[in-house]
């Protein structure tokens, strides 16, 4: 038996790599079109009270979809979903997702009207720093005013990609996210001659952009055999209520991330003209690694752990999540290392030109150094949460969240006296640190997670791999002026990417933390799949 269970480890691997590939792969083009979106804002509205206003409209309907929607509402429907699927068959799970559609339309309609009509409140909670500067002020209420409605859109979407995961069908919820991305940068090339402000067009461009992405998913999931009516007459039938019972104190466990972003604008709101800014293109640098791996991991887990653990198989559920989490350290240990040693020149290439000149760059570069110091806590995060969720349990992170959102509020406090926005982003880095460990604490505690001897001997060689590629980035930025003068900054940062990319696979395979042989069986596996 134990050389059967053996046997049996590369298939889950593989199971979940397959996974994490398809929604990684469209993230990562989602995220490189997300770029080319920041950038083209970078040179439109720079850095000054426009971008900030702008920005602040961007965080209010994004912040309630990812905890009303990507965040609370997946953690507690997907386990039910896939339950319902594999107990009582495709009819009931239809069933399942279309009476939460028409309740999740009825509560996000009141949401919207609400919002549009205490907008000026709003913004008083959320940029309070806002108001020392009336026209800013009122250029963020106008334009929120506008993205509001597209939480209605989004938080569907969401829904009927939940119940894409479920399927195990994630390739069109993954893609949706480019839809964004592509519009966005239409509105802001082709509205801008028709509005009042480049802002403005941006602002149309997103709303528009959510219809897109709902119409997108309805669609896939008609395709997958899972043709959903989301305006049904709503109905509290009992597996209705639980999963709302579930997503109640999940709406602050699963998007503690979120809030503590939210804390970092409020505390922004009260600094020097730019901050807000500042905060957002390192963080957007920061989300690429988050999103492409975290997101991923997550959202590949979840489901799975769910139908594991309902099958009673819970040897094979402690296999997916030290994989999970040794995939996660393999791919997040680099990114992490080489966006706090190469900020700036990332940032620079990126985003200076326009209206974003050198000490924008070097203000977000070193946002960005902070905010990476936290990158393997968030996404080890995303691989924790589904431990609880998968086991129905929402009010254990609910308790961790909290804490860490204190403690970004009074880490933000202290910080910022010293550091300005840089304390911002090293607050929320240090807050999601605790946030992870605590809830690995509690996993162990329970027994839902037993690092196996594969992961506790491979995972201070990942480290030790990233420190390498890190030493050896720093020296190859102090010799380029020496080595290689005049030396294109977007050449320049292709060198550093791809010397640290070859390090790094190089140290870890001669630690012995990875096996080339095994990847790449792996990704013959995913193909044969």
């Amino acid at each position: 038996m134990p050389r059967l269970a053996c046997a049996m480890v590369p298939g889950y691997a593989a199971r979940v790599l397959k996974s994490v590939l398809t929604v990684g792969g469209w993230t990562m083009a989602s995220r490189v079109l997300g770029f080319a979106r920041d950038m083209l804002i970078a040179a439109r509205l720079g850095a000054g009270p426009m971008a900030d206003a702008f920005f602040v409209a961007l965080k209010l309907p994004n912040l309630f979809r990812r905890l009303f929607g990507e965040g609370a509402f997946n953690a507690a429907f997907v386990p039910a979903f896939a339950g319902a699927l594999v107990v009582q068959g495709p009819q009931a799970a239809r069933l399942l997702a279309e009476r939460m559609a028409s309740i999740m339309t009825l509560w996000l309609s009141l949401l919207v009207v609400l919002g549009l009509l205490f907008m000026p409140q709003l913004m008083h909670a959320l940029a309070p720093g806002f108001a020392a500067e009336p026209a800013k002020f009122a250029l963020a209420v106008e334009l929120t005013r506008i993205t509001f409605p597209y939480l209605l859109f989004i938080c569907l979407t969401a829904l009927v990609s939940g119940v894409l995961n479920g399927l195990d069908r994630f390739a069109a919820a993954a893609a949706a996210p480019v839809m964004f991305n592509l519009l966005s940068m239409a509105a802001l090339v082709g509205l801008t001659p028709y509005v009042a402000t480049p802002a403005h067009a941006l602002s149309w461009g997103i709303l528009a952009s959510g219809v897109v992405q709902l119409g997108l998913v309805l669609w896939a999931a008609a395709r997958a055999g899972m043709a959903l009516n989301i305006l049904r007459p709503p109905a509290l039938a009992p597996e209705v209520r639980e999963v709302l019972r579930r997503m109640g104190p999940g709406v602050i466990g699963a998007g503690v991330t979120q809030l503590n972003l939210a804390v970092d604008v409020i505390i922004a709101s009260f600094l020097p003209a730019g901050a807000v800014s500042f905060l957002y293109y390192a963080d957007r640098v920061g989300q690429l690694p988050l999103g492409v791996i975290g997101a991923a991991v997550g959202t590949a887990l979840l489901p799975l752990l769910s139908r594991q653990l309902r099958a009673g198989e819970r040897l094979s559920a402690h296999r997916t999540m030290n994989r999970a989490m040794e995939m996660s350290l393999l791919l997040c240990l680099p990114a992490a290392a080489g966006q706090a040693v190469a900020a700036l020149p990332i940032i620079d290439t990126l985003f200076a030109r326009g209206a974003f000149g050198i000490p924008e760059a070097q203000a977000t570069a070193a946002a960005l150094a902070a905010y990476a110091l936290g990158l393997p806590a968030y996404v080890l995060v995303k691989v924790f949460a589904p431990g609880f969720f998968a086991r129905g349990d929402t009010a254990a992170p609910v308790k961790v969240g909290l804490a860490a959102v204190a403690l970004n509020l009074a880490l933000n406090l202290i910080l910022t006296r010293y550091l300005s926005h840089v304390g911002v982003a090293l607050a929320t880095a240090l807050a999601a640190w605790f946030n992870a460990a605590a809830l690995a604490w509690l996993l162990a505690r329970r027994g839902a997670l037993v690092p196996d001897r594969r992961l506790r001997r491979r995972a201070p060689r990942l480290l030790a791999a990233a420190a390498a590629m890190a030493a050896l980035l720093w020296g190859m930025q102090a010799a380029f002026p020496l080595l290689l003068p005049g030396l294109p900054r977007s050449a320049g940062l292709v060198l550093l990417v791809a010397a640290g990319m070859a390090a790094y696979f190089a140290a870890a395979h001669l630690l012995g933390a990875v096996e080339l042989r095994e990847l790449k069986g792996l990704l013959r596996r995913r193909r044969r799949g």
